[in-house]
């Protein structure tokens, strides 16, 4: 089975094509396929109770120890960073944007 949870971004298979909420499956290829988009909209208030409990902690963090400092102990933060002090800091962004990549770690914190 494979449950595709990037299908509004194109999917995560050769063989996913989005459904929908009244026919949510299909098999192709011997493999059951679950392919709805925005399945966070099926139950709005359990994906808002979910993000808020991943988003909370890192948003206390930030409150607590300001963002440079935050950034620079924390490396999901840091790794969260595209843009600091006007330099592109996400490769991938850099290189699809034509800019210029400036890795985090290389510049003076705030």
């Amino acid at each position: 089975m494979i449950v595709d949870i990037a299908i509004d971004g194109g999917g995560v298979a050769e063989t996913s094509r989005m459904t929908s909420h009244t026919d949510p499956t299909y098999v192709e290829e011997g493999v059951i396929h679950y392919c709805v988009p925005n399945m966070p909209a099926a139950d709005p208030r359990a994906a808002t109770e979910a993000l808020s409990a991943a988003v909370l902690p890192f948003a206390r963090e930030l409150a607590a120890k300001g963002i440079a400092r935050a950034v620079r102990e924390n490396a999901a933060l840091a790794n969260a960073v595209v843009l600091w002090r006007g330099n592109v800091t996400h490769a991938a962004i850099a290189e699809r944007a034509g800019l210029a990549y400036t890795a985090l770690s290389t510049l003076e914190p705030a």
